[in-house]
């Protein structure tokens, strides 16, 4: 009877996720297996370079998860990356990545995804204009007429500034590559050291300001720039608010910020089957 509990044991432990729950509501979670049922291979995305342009979400340096969707994309699609992406960084974080892309990998990538917005929500950025107004005359018909004209505004200053001075720069760049912006994930509190602690997203910022307003100036530069939109932030299904979303997250009562193996197996779900209606090059 004790080789038969023994033996059902490890027949369970092999079997199950690996979640294993940590002192202090921590939930320590290896990589996922990908079962080959799970892929789409041999699609549009099969050995396409991408590179991904972050913050921690993105970061291999994060130490909140064991595996990123980045590499879970590697199996799930076949594509290959390289990462552009430090914790903590904001859209003009993402600005020196995009510059730093460039110049390392100059157009020998197939696309670019870009995957921020949470920390200029946290760190207050203004969200500004996306354009400046001015009247001016044109010819129309054959005739001179004076008609409102709007240009860019390309700054560090605010939300819009940042991401046109991002966009800006990668269509100049990267005119015949795919790029696509993914939105934030939802958040909840985090404290990672006395001075560093983070409300969740039912707090406003100093400036008033929900992380719901920052969601929606990505999803207008998503028009604006003509590139496609991931919404994570609506469609991943991940909502650490609530305890029975914690699984997800790198620890219950710390951080339900940062998504471990799990939330990034589920991340990467979820952008899989975006991409498949997506063509990879021009």
């Amino acid at each position: 009877m004790k080789k038969f509990i023994i033996t059902l044991v490890l027949v369970i432990l092999n079997s199950a996720p690996a979640l294993v729950s940590a002192q202090n509501g921590q939930s320590a979670m290896g990589k996922m297996t990908i079962k080959e049922n799970e892929k789409t291979l041999n699609t549009q995305w099969q050995g396409k370079k991408i590179a991904f342009l972050g913050d921690s979400m993105t970061d291999p340096g994060n130490n909140a998860t064991a595996a990123w969707y980045w590499q879970y994309l590697k199996e799930l699609i076949g594509i290959n990356y390289c990462v552009y992406a430090k914790s903590g960084y904001q859209w003009d974080g993402i600005y020196k990545m995009a510059n730093k892309l460039y110049s390392e990998k100059a157009d020998s990538i197939d696309a670019i995804f870009i995957w921020a917005g949470t920390n200029d929500y946290n760190h207050n950025t203004p969200l500004g204009k996306f354009f400046t107004e001015t009247t001016q005359k044109t010819n129309f018909n054959g005739q001179t007429v004076t008609r409102e004209h709007r240009e860019p505004i390309l700054c560090d200053s605010t939300f819009c500034g940042r991401i046109n001075k991002v966009m800006s720069f990668l269509k100049t760049h990267y005119g015949n590559k795919q790029i696509v912006i993914m939105t934030p994930i939802h958040r909840a509190y985090a404290t990672f050291s006395e001075k560093n602690v983070q409300p969740d997203e039912n707090y406003a910022n100093d400036l008033g300001l929900y992380l719901d307003s920052y969601i929606g100036i990505l999803k207008q530069a998503s028009d604006y720039w003509a590139v496609p939109l991931i919404d994570l932030h609506a469609i991943s299904g991940l909502y650490p608010l609530y305890d029975s979303n914690t699984p997800y997250f790198h620890d219950s009562k710390t951080d339900r910020l940062h998504p471990n193996a799990l939330g990034h197996y589920r991340l990467a779900k979820t952008i899989q089957y975006q991409l498949l209606a997506l063509p990879s090059t021009f």
